[in-house]
């Protein structure tokens, strides 16, 4: 995809800092939740359960260690101007890719606001190494990226790209983009006061129906990124479509527990499978309209 580079002027990226624990929270959660069956496939049954033990003594878990206190965690990072802003967004091509996608999108998604007479607010995008800590409590690289609406930013370890192209096959700078406008879809269900609504069922709900409330947002998340993608369907590439789709199959829930479990477990989805994955992110190309974008189909209104 032939992006413009990023405006240093105009986006707010920094580093997160802090580090430790594992968030298993952290509002809109990104591919977190897809990407769990990952730690059992490499510490087993016993070595998952050790580890989250600890990780939860020593303030992992998102914000329950804020829930316990009554307070919020609060995100820790740096303040940047422009020079800093170039520097982080050069310090490899991963993070210029995340970068030029994350200035395309918060353009793209400024111009769908103000058509639609709304009031815009900016994200921020902030890049860590191995662990970092956010406004929904602490961050690592085996979460993948995810967004924090408590302090309105994406957290992205940029190697995360490197293991979607190698261990689930999602190579191509659009397989990259998808990822970041992913998770700026959530920024816009916050903004829209969507993810508070699903939060607020998700509260009266049991497990599996909390579940599938999830797989709601996650899909309309997919969806708003193939929005953005259409959008700007004037700087893609041949081969773009095939490589979002390519991404959206492999970080379908059930093609990770196949993968990863050698079983799929329908309730335990939080994500949506690899077919409905690709299903909503093709119909958010297909229309450009977040309209479209509708995967509660009334749940919304209960």
């Amino acid at each position: 995809m032939r992006l413009d580079d990023f405006d240093p002027n105009d986006i707010d990226v920094g580093e997160a800092r802090g580090g430790g624990g594992f968030n298993l929270g952290g509002g809109g959660g990104g591919l977190l939740f897809a990407f769990l069956p990952m730690l059992f496939s490499r510490l087993g049954c016993l070595g998952t359960a050790i580890v989250l033990g600890l990780l939860l003594v020593f303030g992992g878990f998102g914000n329950l260690g804020g829930l316990l206190s009554g307070g919020a965690p609060q995100s820790q990072q740096t303040t940047t101007g422009p020079a800093e802003v170039t520097r982080l967004c050069t310090a490899n091509a991963n993070a210029k890719s995340a970068c030029n996608a994350f200035d395309s999108a918060q353009k793209t998604w400024a111009a769908i606001f103000a058509q639609q007479g709304r009031t815009f607010q900016k994200p921020g995008l902030r890049f860590y190494s191995g662990s970092g800590q956010s406004g929904c409590g602490a961050a690592q690289s085996a979460m993948g990226p995810f967004y924090c609406p408590t302090d309105h930013d994406i957290y992205l370890d940029t190697s995360f790209f490197d293991e979607l192209a190698s261990r689930f096959g999602a190579k191509g700078d659009f397989a990259q983009d998808y990822v970041i406008a992913h998770e700026f879809g959530h920024h816009i269900q916050n903004l829209l006061g969507i993810s508070d609504q699903v939060t607020r069922m998700e509260a009266r709900s049991s497990q599996a129906e909390g579940n599938r409330y999830s797989v709601m947002l996650e899909l309309q998340a997919d969806c708003f990124a193939g929005v953005w993608a259409a959008k700007n369907r004037d700087r893609m590439d041949p081969g773009d479509v095939q490589e979002g789709m390519t991404a959206a199959r492999a970080i379908g829930d059930d093609t990770l527990q196949q993968e990863t479990q050698g079983r799929i477990v329908p309730d335990s989805f939080t994500h949506g499978t690899s077919a409905q994955r690709m299903e909503w992110l093709k119909r958010g190309m297909d229309t450009g309209d977040p309209q479209q974008c509708d995967t509660f189909q009334g749940a919304l209104s209960q």
